[in-house]
């Protein structure tokens, strides 16, 4: 969905687009984070605006490693 035509969309990457990649689809709200050393969830997906803004603000922990396998440390560490 383009930004250009989607004001909530737009206000949201406002908001929190220094810490969080944001995009939507007819039915869900995606968000990724831009840390990859980040402690909590790094991807954020809901069906309901208020639980997605809850996430945002307060993201969930991590479900798996404590790091990220995208990481750097991960990569040197191989």
């Amino acid at each position: 969905m383009n930004s250009d035509n989607d004001p909530l969309l737009r206000l949201l990457r406002e908001r929190y687009g220094d810490q969080w990649a944001i995009r939507r689809t007819e039915h869900l709200w995606i968000a990724v984070t831009h840390d990859t050393e980040a402690d909590h969830a790094p991807t954020i997906v809901q069906p309901d605006m208020n639980v997605f803004l809850s996430d945002l603000e307060n993201p969930p922990p991590r479900a798996c490693c404590p790091r990220s396998l995208m990481s750097a440390e991960f990569f040197s560490a191989q």
